[in-house]
């Protein structure tokens, strides 16, 4: 999503969450609309333990196993992000946060995820995001990377480094000290 997006969303999601509010009201009266809001919540923060908690055994499960477990760790975040949806008063919000709790949409966005996001990294399964073959990043060790041990590698000064002092102590420098 591009950024610029974020302020014009910080200004219509509340205003949309206040039309659906007027409307809900309208068709339900004032109480049972905020009694809706309370309940959505409530019924939140059951599903956010349940599935976080199923969803963080199958992460430990993975990497027992020695594999990634990307689909469940995108998967957790979307469950967390459900929670926050539903705890945040409104009833768009509450719609997105109930969507996010279906598996069958968390799935639906980590493929789209998935086919658009590349993850570049080390790590010890051999794997990428969602037990793919891990793919080489376009920077790896190829004619321009220089591997030195501890040994091989010391520091010296740069007689074309514009901060090197001569020896003479003269050079420009009138007696300053270039540190």
């Amino acid at each position: 999503m591009p950024f610029a997006l974020i302020p014009f969303l910080l200004l219509a999601i509340p205003i949309l969450e206040i039309a659906v509010f007027i409307l809900v009201g309208n068709a339900i009266g004032l109480w049972p609309t905020l009694g809706l809001v309370i309940l959505t919540a409530v019924i939140g923060s059951i599903l956010l333990k349940q599935q976080g908690i199923s969803t963080l055994a199958r992460i430990q499960t993975e990497i027992g196993a020695g594999r990634v477990p990307g689909r469940d760790l995108v998967s957790g975040v979307m469950i967390a992000m459900a929670g926050v949806l539903l705890l945040t008063p409104g009833l768009v919000t509450d719609a997105l946060g109930f969507l996010l709790f279906v598996p069958g949409v968390r799935s639906r966005i980590f493929d789209f995820l998935k086919s658009r996001v590349v993850v570049v990294g080390q790590n010890s399964f051999g794997s990428g995001m969602g037990g793919q073959p891990r793919r080489e990043p376009p920077y790896a060790a190829g004619p321009d990377v220089v591997d030195l041990s501890g040994e091989e590698f010391r520091r010296g000064p740069d007689p074309a480094s514009p901060w090197h002092e001569p020896e003479d102590g003269d050079g420009g420098t009138n007696g300053r000290r270039l540190h």
